[in-house]
């Protein structure tokens, strides 16, 4: 992108072809000078100022109004306050944030929109919140079925970056129509939920009270959220004023989509490209498993530089040999329902690969059965390792792997083992509302092997001078904790007369 900044002679120019100011419209007296010539015009100088770095040319395109407001200047001073925070996050947004930044500037949207992976997930494609959202995006699973977005056992089509984004941007393009194209509500609806908006929006009217964003009655969070955003734009703006470095992003595609047209093994697909199989899946989070899905999508996003060496390698191979194959011999009582489960895969890709037009499978006979090429251990950013490793995160003294059982809920777990149900989520990566299945194996853990501690749900409100350190060192909790449990992972900020949440193990707090 190049910034044209044509610098001629005098303090006041008009060109030919220039419409001129009238007369009427003149409030102050305005100098008229000669009409410069096209070869006046030519001998300029000129200078062309290069943006190389996708921050500088997001900087130049923020339009939004900034007001002077509480929360604004809160945010804004967190932001100054932790630099480090936002240098990580654009480490993070190294591969995606140009491709980002071109979608939106394709679709003449504010480039404020490219911000909104900071607020939301904080550019972590991994992230996955307290309400099942998941994804840079944040998408919750029936708003991403409904803006396009696959989500199966092998994909999750709410982490896939390219994919994510597309979806994201055509819903924020429908809520800006659907609330009379007005961005601050759009925004605002992003994180909410549209009726909710429109609804505030109608009973100000109703009272004949103002209508801006600012007036309206919205939850905490979401009267939270723009605000941060347009902080965010500031410090963006002014990262230079604020002593702010952002890590530098080079202004040109990094990545290429590239459909492999079938499914295809993550470790040999990174092996083609000359890169970790690790490496690989970061770029291609929406993958669950060890490899794309059967039935589509197979996009796999790579490092631009890697592009011809592993299209080369893709030429050399057989569609079959993308894969590893298992020979499974049917047996009586089989269904390809059944194997299909039990490796993990489709009945129509089982159907595909073996040639089987209807149902009807023989006993005795074969199927090939796609298989990992790898231990599966060495999928390192495959679903079950993350939830693995997670799960191995020291939590207390003691871990116990429980087995969900018929009947089974978050509650009933959590008060068995007197623990609370947001810890018991968040120990296994999941959302207390997730659903549990029978045979999952979930991870507890407990403060102490003879299981002594006691934890109460405890209703606190903010008092003058606390803080989220004050509160969490009284209750002897962790102030990620107490951002976790009142949905607060947006911000550390809080207020006198704010109600927080708190699930305290009454033994501690006594001693």
């Amino acid at each position: 992108m190049r910034i044209p900044n044509i610098v001629l002679a005098g303090s006041i120019v008009l060109l030919s072809g220039c419409q001129s100011v009238s007369e009427e419209h003149n409030t102050q007296a305005i100098p008229i000078l000669p009409m410069i010539s096209p070869e006046e015009v030519i001998e300029a100088k000129v200078e062309v100022a290069e943006v190389t770095d996708v921050w500088q040319r997001i900087r130049l395109g923020l339009s939004f109004d900034v007001p002077e407001h509480k929360l604004i200047t809160q945010y804004r001073d967190w932001y100054i306050k932790h630099p480090q925070h936002l240098k990580t996050v654009s480490e993070r947004a190294t591969p995606f944030l140009y491709l980002i930044v071109e979608e939106i500037e394709k679709r003449d949207l504010p480039i404020e929109l490219a911000l909104l992976p900071i607020v939301e997930s904080a550019f972590d494609p991994f992230a996955y919140s307290h309400g099942a959202a998941s994804g840079l995006w944040q998408f919750t699973s029936p708003m991403a079925r409904h803006f396009g977005l696959q989500m199966n056992w092998w994909y999750d089509g709410r982490r896939d970056v390219p994919a994510a984004t597309i979806a994201a941007l055509d819903m924020l393009e429908y809520l800006y129509k659907k609330t009379d194209g007005n961005w601050l509500y759009a925004i605002a609806a992003y994180n909410t939920g549209e009726g909710r908006v429109i609804n505030a929006v109608k009973k100000n009217k109703r009272k004949g009270k103002p209508t801006d964003f600012w007036s309206l009655a919205l939850p905490t969070e979401t009267q939270r959220y723009v605000p941060q955003l347009l902080a965010l734009a500031d410090v963006i703006k002014n990262a230079d004023k604020y002593g702010i470095e952002l890590y530098p992003i080079d202004n040109q595609a990094n990545i290429q989509v590239i459909d492999v047209g079938s499914q295809i093994d993550l470790a040999l697909a990174a092996g083609f490209a000359d890169m970790t199989t690790s490496a690989l899946h970061k770029l291609n989070p929406g993958y669950n498993r060890w490899a794309t899905a059967p039935n589509g999508p197979h996009n796999l996003v790579l490092p631009v530089d890697k592009v011809a060496k592993f299209k080369l390698a893709m030429a050399d191979t057989n569609a079959d040999d993308r894969l590893h194959w298992e020979r499974y011999q049917i047996k009586s009582g089989d269904s390809l329902g059944l194997i299909a489960q039990r490796y993990r895969t489709t009945p129509a890709a089982l159907r595909a690969v073996n040639d089987i037009k209807g149902n009807t499978i023989i006993a005795g006979r074969h199927l090939l059965i796609p298989v990992a090429a790898n231990d599966l251990e060495q999928y390192a950013f495959s679903l079950a390792q993350r939830v693995k490793s997670i799960q191995n995160i020291s939590r207390g003294s003691e871990k116990i792997d429980y087995i969900v059982k018929s009947g089974d809920s978050f509650w009933k777990i959590a008060q068995a083992h007197k623990v609370n149900t947001a810890q018991l989520a968040r120990w296994n990566n999941m959302a207390p509302k997730d659903t549990l299945k029978i045979g999952q194996k979930l991870a507890i853990w407990t403060g102490s092997k003879n299981n002594s501690s006691v934890t109460r749900k405890v209703h606190y409100t903010v008092r003058n001078g606390d803080s989220l350190a004050r509160i969490a060192s009284k209750f002897k909790v962790s102030i990620n904790d107490l951002v976790r449990w009142n949905a607060l992972e947006k911000s550390k900020y809080i207020q006198q007369g704010q109600k927080i949440k708190l699930y305290v193990d009454v033994t501690k707090v006594r001693a």
